[in-house]
Parts: structure tokens; sequence; C-alpha cells
């Protein structure tokens, strides 16, 4: 034998063992095998639920019930050698500000089970975040403002200009960007204003209204002061849309035409006589007979393929239209009509 009998007896408590040195029993209690935290501390953001680990913000939906385990078991810290550690919690609400975790410990430490009891205690903290502590703080970065060439913006596109800003937010927030928010929409005489939190945010926003309702944008920075060394910039983004919008039904040469968009200084209509296609100049526009959102609707009174008679919704006389190829209709069905003066424009 290369090894003698002395060596297979544990010094500690002299039983037989069948490696050198302490024996398992012995091993095992003289090894701590877990510790457990007095406390633990969950900080919430009392306005939105954000919650703070690490001095990192981030969104959560999470209630106390789901977060309260997993925050417990954060308290208890095991030997490198416990395998198949497992944790049973057990949690009492002491207050609306305090919490008892009991914990029930087990895993395996040189093969051999073992089991143990610990009580830690949960401080639920409130502190605002980094993001309402900015908005409530009235910080911005910019102002998003969005007008028309040579006009009032109208409803409708206010209204579009507000969701494009919104679905960009909640874009950014899903992703993590917790700064990029809007603190305030403001409508104003001539359009509506952006109060932005990040100046990403604010380009995205641009960009955005630009793509589906036409128009351009320019940035103008203003420097406001100095932080850490570096320069801090506000930034207004103008959003200029289009002479036209969407619908707007405009004189050309003495046919209507309904804008569908408008590219740099052309304008993309269909002809409301024939239905096809047309691009104009912007500078061609006669004028804008009106939007064809807005249009009244009118009775179809008779219909013979070629003729259509139309009643006046606040006459009551009826009028001979040529029926429109682009449009498929018959006696007493309802079309949109715009007025110009005294004349009748069927737009749909």
């Amino acid at each position: 034998m290369s090894s003698s009998i002395r060596d297979n007896f544990c010094p500690k408590c002299g039983k037989p063992t069948d490696e050198a040195g302490l024996c398992t029993a012995c091993k095992i209690g003289s090894v701590p095998w877990f510790t457990c935290d007095n406390r633990v501390k969950h900080t919430e953001c009392p306005s939105c639920g954000a919650m703070k680990q690490a001095n990192t913000w981030t969104d959560s939906e999470k209630t106390r019930a789901e977060i309260g385990p997993d925050l417990a078991r954060t308290a208890v810290h095991f030997h490198p050698e416990v395998k198949k550690p497992t944790i049973d919690v057990t949690i009492d609400d002491l207050t609306i500000n305090r919490s008892r975790a009991n914990l029930k410990v087990r895993g395996l430490l040189y093969k051999n089970p073992v089991e143990g009891t610990c009580t830690t205690e949960i401080i639920w903290h409130k502190e605002q975040c980094d993001r309402c502590n900015r908005i409530s703080g009235s910080y911005y970065e910019g102002v998003v403002q969005v007008r028309a060439e040579g006009r009032i913006p109208s409803n409708y596109e206010t209204q579009m200009a507000g969701s494009i800003a919104q679905e960009v937010e909640d874009s950014l927030q899903a992703g993590g960007e917790r700064l990029s928010f809007i603190s305030d929409v403001t409508p104003s005489r001539d359009g509506i204003d952006i109060t932005i939190g990040s100046q990403h945010i604010g380009q995205l926003i641009c960009q955005r209204i630009v793509a589906q309702m036409g128009g351009r944008y320019t940035t103008h920075p203003k420097l406001v002061g100095e932080k850490n060394g570096r320069q801090l910039f506000r930034i207004t983004y103008s959003v200029r849309l289009p002479r036209f919008q969407k619908y707007d039904v405009v004189k050309v040469k003495n046919r209507f035409l309904e804008v569908e968009r408008v590219e740099s200084r052309y304008v993309r209509a269909m002809d409301l006589t024939d239905g096809s296609p047309k691009s104009v100049r912007d500078d061609d526009v006669e004028r804008i007979i009106g939007n064809a959102r807005n249009a009244e609707t009118a009775l179809v009174a008779f219909s013979d393929g070629k003729t259509l008679g139309i009643m006046d919704p606040v006459t009551h006389k009826t009028s001979e239209f040529r029926a429109h190829a682009w449009m498929k209709v018959e006696a007493g069905d309802h079309v949109a009509i715009l007025r110009d003066g005294d004349q009748l424009i069927i737009v749909r």
C-alpha cells in the first residue's frame, strides 16, 4: 500500500475516510455553506413604476408580488462547492415599505444534501427616476414645430403629426431609450409644438412626419450652457408641411384635381373628370377648392349611365353632371361633393 492506515482516518473526528484529510461530515460542519444578508432593497419610481438596478433605471410592469421572491433570493450567497441550490420563499408584508421574507435553502455539498433557513427584510424604497425627474423639472432638449407652407395646418394634420410623434416615442421607449420622451404637445395658432427630451427623438419625429405627410424640416440649434465641459444645445426642429395636403381639391386650367401626394415642387393628383393621373407644378395651381375630408353628402337622384342627377343638399335642386368613368353609382346612392361658388364638384 502506498498510504498508511493513519492516512485513512479523519484528523478531526478520527473516523475512517476514503480520502486524505477531513471526512465529509467534518468538511460540511466546518464550512459556512451559505450566508444571508439581513436586508435587501428595491427602488421603484412612484410616478411610472420603473425600477433601479445598479444605478440604472429600467421600465417594469411587475407587481410587488412578482418582484419580492426573486429579490429575496438575492440575499443568499452560496459556498462555491454547493451544487444544485434551491431557495423557497414566503413573504409577509409588515408595512407599506417593509416586508419579511422567510427562506428555506437546500443544496448538495460534497455530494451530500444540506438544508437551512434564514430571514431577510425587504425594503420597498421610492425614488423618482431619471426620466420623471427630468419631466417634472421641465427639462427638454428641443421642440418640434409643425407648420405648413403658406397656410394653417388642418386639424387632421396636427392630429396626425401628434400620433406619429407618439408612435416614435413608444418605439424608442420599448427599445430602452428612457430619456427619449415627449414632455408636452401644445396646439398653437399656426400648428403644433412637440417638446422632446432628446435630440434623437426629435430627429426621428421629423423624419417620420415628412415621410408620411410630405414637406421638409430644418434644425436650429441654440447654445444654452455647458455641463462637464460639454456644450449643451437645445434644438428647434422646424417642420414645414407642403402647401397642399392629401385630398385637397385644386383648380388647374379649369380642371379640378384631387391631390394624392406632393413631391418637391410637383403635385401628383387625380383628374376628377376622367380619373386620370396628373402631375403639375404647384405654381400652376390656381386655388384650393377644399378638402375631400370635409365634403358634403349629396343624393344621386337619377343615373342613366352617362348622366347623373345630383340633388343639392342645401337647395334641394337637382343638377345634371356627366357620369365620371371612375365612379360606379346608381340612383339612390350618395356621393361626396365640394362647392366652388355655385358649382358643385363630385369628389367621391
